[in-house]
């Protein structure tokens, strides 16, 4: 490793990989979504996992373990929609992570600051808006912790 390497990674959390919830009932936008992100949206944020669900409820199961550091919540899920489970996610589980809530579209942006999602990105979802949403609550998680 050269001495230009340790100085940008920084910190052992700069590098480690990050685990990923991914809510959708919907397969091809849990597709999109893991394919705008992709491994390494930045160089300092690496997804070491991708953890997908289509209910509510392994969402809820999911977001309760603590074993993630973002969730991604589809607003346009089904029987269970990604704002309200938002919603309850924040106020339910102590020391809930990010959430990420995609909306169906840009003027549901109120939808999604009642469900008290920390971001927000409407469909049709743009790879480079959902990348630097990700990498953003990342980097706003850090400087929390």
């Amino acid at each position: 490793m050269t001495a230009s390497h340790t100085a940008s990674s920084s910190g052992a959390d700069a590098l480690r990989g990050l685990r990923v919830l991914l809510y959708s009932d919907d397969v091809t936008t849990r597709d999109k979504v893991r394919l705008a992100v992709g491994k390494r949206p930045a160089k300092d944020v690496v997804i070491e996992a991708w953890h997908e669900v289509a209910t509510g409820e392994m969402a809820l199961r999911g977001a309760e373990n603590g074993q993630f550091d973002l969730l991604i919540l589809d607003g346009e899920a089904g029987k269970v929609g990604g704002m309200g489970l938002a919603r309850q996610m924040k106020n339910e589980i102590y020391g809930c992570p990010p959430i990420l809530v995609l909306t169906g579209r840009p003027q549901d942006s109120w939808l999604a600051a009642w469900s008290q999602a920390d971001l927000a990105v409407p469909h049709p979802l743009d790879p480079l808006a959902l990348a630097t949403g990700v990498c953003e609550l990342v980097r706003r998680d850090r400087t929390r912790a």
